[in-house]
């Protein structure tokens, strides 16, 4: 995990800003075949301290295989006004950004935590109002995707991000773990396609299969030995899996 930290990538060809504060921004690496775009969401359990620049490697890398990557920042846990509901807003706003801007992303994807945004941006809470970012609605890929909120609470998943997130011990937690919680709720109408790692210790395998069983239209691929980081590596011999599914025609 550390080099992949560690690692430079090339600068964005652009950045952009979504928004009036610092953390809404987005970089954009364009690729110079025709190919999807893909709005990626990283991970992080939400906090603060993990941004998006271990991500732009796999951008500068997927940029190289024919795809544009649309690379947002969000307002996270320490920023301010950040957590919850505002990286859900942010999500929301980047996509809208994106499609304005000409970049309207076939494919919505996100790693860990940004899993867990990418398919909620999609998904409704039963009771609001539908949102509709897009006149056509993208693939959602959920990389590691934390898309079981109450099984990580209850299993303290990094010191409890689910906890830290949604505000535990303020009243109404139960109320906000329901409605951040993609198990419970719709798919994605474009569809979702999950990727996990059998040896992720970070994020455990079972949160795709939990939602792949609450959600039987889902696609679920399981990367036998493929671990937390290894979906967002591009020298990983998993990465070309995550390339496919971000990749496939949509039937």
């Amino acid at each position: 995990m550390a080099d992949l930290f560690d690692r430079v990538a090339r600068e964005p060809d652009s950045v952009a800003a979504y928004g009036a504060h610092p953390a809404q921004v987005v970089d954009v690496y364009r690729s110079a075949e025709w190919g999807p775009t893909v709005l990626l969401v990283h991970g992080g359990y939400w906090r603060a301290r993990y941004d998006r620049m271990h991500l732009r490697p796999m951008a500068e890398a997927l940029a190289s295989r024919g795809l544009t990557v649309v690379l947002p920042e969000y307002r996270r846990i320490g920023d301010e006004g950040g957590g919850w509901p505002a990286a859900l807003d942010d999500v929301r706003a980047a996509v809208e950004w994106a499609s304005s801007a000409g970049l309207a992303p076939d494919v919505v994807a996100g790693h860990s935590a940004g899993g867990h945004l990418a398919v909620r941006a999609f998904t409704e809470a039963p009771g609001r109002e539908a949102w509709v970012g897009l006149a056509a609605t993208p693939l959602v890929v959920a990389l590691a995707g934390v898309l079981d909120l109450a099984e990580a609470h209850r299993g303290r998943y990094s010191d409890d991000a689910v906890g830290e997130l949604l505000s535990v011990d303020a009243p109404g937690f139960a109320e906000r773990l329901a409605s951040a919680d993609p198990l419970g709720l719709p798919s994605p109408v474009g569809g979702v396609h999950l990727v996990h790692g059998t040896a992720d210790e970070d994020v455990p395998v079972v949160q795709s299969r939990s939602y792949a069983r609450a959600h039987p239209d889902a696609a679920l691929s399981e990367l036998e030995g493929a671990d937390h980081f290894d979906l967002i590596d591009p020298t990983a011999p998993a990465f070309a899996a995550v390339v496919e599914a971000l990749t496939a025609p949509r039937s």
